[in-house]
């Protein structure tokens, strides 16, 4: 893959599967999937940033408390590189997504290694923030 003025999201796609990803192309994004874990997540490039989402869980709204709330903007929670956001999932439901991004520059071997650094990010962060999510064990 040469350098070029302008990143495309056809230059992440040929990236990511370089790398062991799965990656299919939708209209607007694309869908990665994580061929050791089967973990997918989305990709959109908008201009020159790269973005990616990983829904975590979708739930009633109501389950979305306080005290998750807190769980989810607590800055020791050791979700270091990503960020959490809630969408409206219709039907009285909310999707929690944690979301990560990164600015490209021209696909040269610093924008390689920012993009697999992402998605490394995001796939560690995944981990932490299921685990944060989850509910207490009953007792």
């Amino acid at each position: 893959m040469t350098s070029t003025e302008t990143p495309t999201i056809t230059q992440v796609s040929e990236l990511l599967a370089q790398h062991g990803y799965y990656v299919a192309a939708t209209a607007d994004a694309l869908q990665v999937r994580d061929v050791e874990t089967g973990i997918t997540f989305r990709a959109v490039l908008q201009g020159n940033i790269l973005y990616m989402t990983v829904t975590l869980t979708t739930l009633p709204s109501a389950a979305v408390t306080p005290e998750m709330m807190h769980k989810m903007l607590d800055a020791g929670n050791g979700i270091s590189t990503s960020a959490f956001q809630l969408y409206d999932a219709g039907q009285g439901h909310s999707a929690i997504t944690l979301n990560n991004f990164c600015t490209l520059q021209d696909m040269g071997p610093e924008d390689h290694d920012d993009i697999l650094s992402l998605a490394s990010y995001l796939m560690a962060d995944l981990v932490a923030a299921r685990d944060l999510l989850e509910p207490p064990a009953a007792s």
